[in-house]
């Protein structure tokens, strides 16, 4: 009896959310908390419709049903049947809005900033708006205040540059076209040459590609499942409700006095809302957009990119699952989170796959390719080891980590992800050696799988020269390398005898976040003296040697004239003579990871990635 009764009142539930009369707004706030007193009766029941209705939907989504068991198909206002597929449709896209529970809300805040986290740290994470810079020249980067919540920003930037530079909506159907297994760059290389007209972009364009990096972050988070909204219960539905000229009113009002000290705070002040469509989780993105740019947008981006992953999964991801994700004592992003943002996945650690310890352990990398990619200084210093998945990502873009700090370096041609005959015969051997050390990013192997990694990249060393790598009982990568670049190619090796293989010169671009005083551009304060402070964009003319030391491509390259910009040389365009003496600085040296002996140049100030 209580089972039929309970189905009838789905039943009525489902009938009264299908009215074409609006249901009332969402409350942020417990009942109790209004003046019961003066609650009318058709408000009174309104809110009664709303409850039942929302009950209804939340149980179709846990029994995964569509209409109730038994009884007559419903009916809409006009007389027709509400067919089961468009109930369902209906079901999948619905909202759930609901406050943490005290315990999510304590798992979440010791996830995040453990025990003992500083104020400092907390007000960094509290003051952080995704915003655009305001400058012309720099307008489609999100400009950074403070340091901390820079890993968050980076991979949003990375995102939006895909949306804004090679993603375009008329790109779009062709993009999602392409096979799994085949990459854009592979396409016709004009469709995918972007341009540099930076200041072009119209604020709609950065506000859509804004709002479609986020959601396609967030389900990626989500296993392409689900994106988890976090928003300010404060605030509820009312940005969505009111107009452009109130909504700065009510997100100050919300804003005012409000801070995060503790997880009992989150709990009081966070409200989550899971969607399991696409189009739902942008439309809902879109309406809110505001509170996202207001200064607890990277914190309450985060955590929903958390929440999408689940709290479970992404404590199953790390290596260490004590440490806090914001990491002591300067409060950054730490790597787990940067990986979250771009893989999915909140592992530590930057290589392909995994890396089998023995014993039942391994340590956790990236497993699958990656749209952007993740270049760092610590490569460079041998503290770590970028996998292909994250240095060769599917779009020329990538997030670089320093010790403190998080960039954005990214190309406008996917061409220069290509790799000449010289560059996949590198490429193969480095990554049938890593496939083999299981030292932790040592750089070392057994004889065993040296002998392995010989059979794989079909290498035909000289008896002397094998007797000589083998006696030490292990190979190391920088003593084997050496020998592969003195090896000639029909043995195997990388050496050349003509030296005219391999040489690019392109064009890259890297992008700071922290505004600061630029003296890159043209734009200067009113007084002339003193330069404007803002996020800085630097344009890096690289060239790729094609021999393979340093020296021997100072002694005599072909390059090209000044204005062919990126054209390989040809003919009577192309003189020989001595590049621009090289320019240095730490973002050369996260460059080389990604293209060995790389030369680069600037004007004006170094990049800085710091």
């Amino acid at each position: 009896m209580a089972d039929q009764q309970e189905e009838e009142d789905l039943r009525m539930a489902l009938r009264m959310s299908m009215q074409n009369s609006p249901p009332e707004p969402k409350r942020s706030k417990p009942r109790e908390a209004a003046n019961l007193a003066t609650t009318t009766p058709e408000e009174s029941r309104r809110l009664q419709r709303e409850l039942m209705a929302t009950a209804a939907e939340k149980r179709m989504l846990a029994t995964g049903k569509s209409v109730p068991a038994s009884g007559s198909p419903l009916k809409s206002d006009s007389g027709g049947d509400i067919g089961t597929k468009e109930m369902e449709i209906k079901a999948k896209e619905v909202k759930l809005g609901n406050e943490l529970s005290e315990k999510e809300a304590y798992l979440l805040f010791f996830m995040v900033f453990g025990n003992g986290v500083s104020k400092d740290i907390l007000a960094q994470w509290s003051n952080q708006g995704i915003r655009f810079s305001p400058d012309p020249e720099t307008s489609m980067i999100l400009v950074q205040h403070e340091g901390g919540p820079c890993g968050v920003l980076a991979a949003i930037q990375a995102f939006v540059l895909k949306h804004l530079l090679f993603c375009p909506d008329d790109l779009v159907k062709a993009a999602q076209s392409t096979p799994q297994n085949s990459t854009p760059r592979r396409l016709s290389k004009n469709q995918y040459v972007a341009s540099n007209n930076f200041a072009a972009f119209t604020e709609n364009a950065k506000a859509r590609a804004l709002v479609k990096s986020m959601g396609e972050i967030l389900f990626l988070c989500g296993n392409n499942k689900r994106a988890v909204i976090a928003t300010l219960s404060s605030i509820g539905d009312g940005v969505e409700e009111s107009e452009d000229s109130l909504t700065d009113v009510i997100i100050a009002q919300a804003l005012e006095g409000l801070s995060i000290e503790s997880a009992s705070d989150l709990h009081k002040v966070l409200r989550v809302e899971t969607y399991t469509t696409p189009a739902s989780a942008y439309k809902r993105l879109e309406a809110i957009i505001p509170v996202f740019q207001s200064r607890m947008g990277a914190l309450l981006f985060l955590i929903s990119a958390l929440l999408s992953r689940g709290l479970d999964c992404v404590q199953a991801d790390r290596d260490d699952p004590s440490l806090p994700l914001v990491t002591a004592p300067f409060g950054h992003a730490s790597q787990e989170i940067v990986n979250l943002l771009l893989c999915g996945q909140a592992v530590p650690n930057v290589f392909d796959g995994r890396m089998d310890l023995g014993g039942g352990m391994f340590l956790k990398g990236v497993s699958t390719n990656v749209e952007v990619g993740f270049l760092t200084l610590l490569e460079s210093l041998n503290f770590c080891k970028v996998g292909q998945n994250l240095k060769c990502p599917k779009w020329p873009i990538w997030v670089v980590g320093s010790e403190s700090h998080y960039t954005v370096l990214f190309a406008l041609d996917t061409a220069v992800q290509d790799e000449n005959e010289l560059e996949a015969r590198d490429s193969q051997i480095r990554k049938a050696f890593d496939a083999q050390d299981q030292s932790g990013g040592g750089g070392f192997i057994s004889v065993e799988g040296f002998h392995q990694v010989l059979r794989e990249t079909n290498i035909r060393l000289p008896s002397e020269k094998l007797d000589s790598l083998c006696g030490s009982g292990f190979i190391v990568w920088s003593e084997f390398w050496q020998v592969i670049l003195d090896l000639d190619k029909s043995l195997g090796g990388l050496k050349d005898s003509t030296g005219q293989m391999g040489q690019k010169i392109f064009d890259l671009y890297h992008f700071n976040g922290i505004a600061k005083s630029d003296l890159n551009g043209s734009q200067f304060s009113s007084g002339g003296e003193t330069p404007m402070q803002r996020p800085r964009l630097t344009k890096l003319r690289v060239s790729v040697p094609p021999r393979w030391t340093p020296e021997e491509f100072m002694a005599d390259v072909a390059v090209l004239p000044s204005g062919s910009a990126g054209a390989q040389p040809s003919g009577k365009d192309t003189e020989v003579a001595k590049p621009e003496p090289s320019q240095h600085a730490p973002l050369v040296d996260c460059i080389r990871t990604r293209w060995p002996r790389a030369v680069c140049n600037w004007v004006g100030d170094p990049p800085s990635i710091v």
